[in-house]
């Protein structure tokens, strides 16, 4: 791919990432005029508006992926673990409107973003196991538990619409439940 279309393509997915993590039923055409681009490089890119979403999708499933993979080595696999669920609860509102902007385009998620999606959980138990071992994370709680707690916590701080002090506050009451008993 040429310099010139890698960096559509790449200003392409930052607009889109934004146009639809705002509003599930931005078009295309939003996308463009953020990207400062045509329709027509867009459509040349990802063909389908489809193709878009599920590589928008993708993408960010890979950052939060390779995020929890970086966090493996930290020095405090405690703060590595709490630091991640939160930033996982504080950004799924943008997340979950482009998962419903490419369900409502009438697609699931592609075997791109699947893959993306199964990284993602084994890099998350395995932050989850290393602060269980660390004595962070009380032992008892199992990864299906607590992957339900992190999807719950999501998909509710973005449904009530959860002020950031609010979603805070429910994030320690979480937190507290899932350290070790005194």
């Amino acid at each position: 791919m040429r310099a010139d279309a890698r960096d559509n393509r790449a200003r392409i997915m930052t607009a889109a990432d934004e146009v639809f993590g705002r509003s599930p039923g931005a078009s295309t055409d939003d996308v463009a005029k953020l990207a400062g681009v045509g329709i027509a490089t867009v459509f040349r890119h990802f063909p389908t508006k489809t193709d878009l979403l599920e590589a928008v999708l993708t993408q960010r499933l890979e950052k939060l992926r390779d995020r929890a993979i970086e966090l493996a080595d930290s020095d405090d696999a405690g703060e590595a673990f709490f630091g991640f669920f939160t930033q996982v609860v504080s950004e799924s509102a943008s997340k979950l409107a482009i998962a419903e902007a490419l369900t409502a385009a009438g697609s699931a998620a592609g075997a791109d973003a699947r893959n993306a999606g199964s990284g993602l959980r084994e890099s998350f138990d395995a932050l989850l196991s290393r602060a269980q071992r660390t004595g962070a994370v009380r032992s008892d709680a199992g990864f299906p538990e607590v992957y339900a707690l992190l999807i719950g916590a999501s998909r509710g701080a973005t449904a009530t619409g959860l002020e950031p002090e609010v979603r805070d506050r429910m994030l320690g009451l979480i937190y507290d439940g899932l350290r070790p008993k005194a």
